[in-house]
């Protein structure tokens, strides 16, 4: 409500606006892309399963908003076999499929189920996975939880390549330690800082542009 000196005060109302319309817009969102969607997430799930044994969804937990563990979900892309959190280049573990999957980043695609159920959005930082999550500076930390994780982000688009720097680096795990996870982590908390509608119009559309590019 206005003041004596004729200003603003700002009031929570406008911020529990903008984050009812950023969910109501992530719930028609999600809704419709899984609607459109059926037919070629079905055609991706069986051409998992006969490409390679195992399922055909790729299910992790990840940390989400307020630090709140959930289950991530992707059509699955490797083999069941051990390996590095991180994937580095050209990682053998790779099936066939899900080396296309993974360069049209249609492997992304059932994360509109977890947008529709609340664990994410579409626009926000990527989660992490637990052990990452630990190490965050605290100043940063708070910032990139205090919002709903996403499929795409400022930070997703910057290191669309990851696995190849990581190839090129002499240590993978050292460099995504302490070089790219921190890089991000700005990228990040930048977005949650100033998050809009409207920045996420534009994230969105930069990221289908990428996509039609590949």
């Amino acid at each position: 409500m206005p003041t004596s000196s004729g200003s603003s005060l700002p009031c929570a109302d406008c911020w529990l606006d903008a984050t009812l319309i950023k969910r109501l817009f992530d719930i028609v969102c999600s809704a419709l892309g899984l609607l459109l969607l059926a037919p070629l997430l079905l055609l991706i799930a069986f051409w998992i399963r006969l490409d390679s044994p195992g399922p055909a969804l790729f299910r992790q937990t990840r940390v989400g908003r307020h630090g709140v563990p959930f289950t991530i979900h992707k059509f699955r892309t490797m083999r069941s076999a051990p390996g590095a959190a991180i994937t580095v280049g050209v990682d053998p573990r790779i099936t066939r499929s899900g080396r296309l999957l993974r360069a049209a980043k249609l492997d992304e695609l059932p994360q509109l189920w977890d947008v529709l159920r609340g664990a994410m959005s579409l626009v926000g930082p990527r989660p992490e996975l637990p052990h990452y999550v630990a190490i965050y500076p605290a100043e940063l930390k708070a910032q990139v939880l205090a919002v709903r994780p996403g499929i795409t982000d400022p930070a997703s688009l910057a290191f669309s390549r990851e696995a190849e720097l990581l190839a090129a680096a002499p240590d993978p795990e050292r460099e995504y330690r302490e070089v790219i996870l921190p890089a991000k982590l700005r990228l990040s908390a930048d977005y949650a800082s100033r998050a809009s509608l409207r920045a996420d119009l534009e994230l969105i559309l930069r990221t289908l542009g990428r996509l039609m590019g590949r």
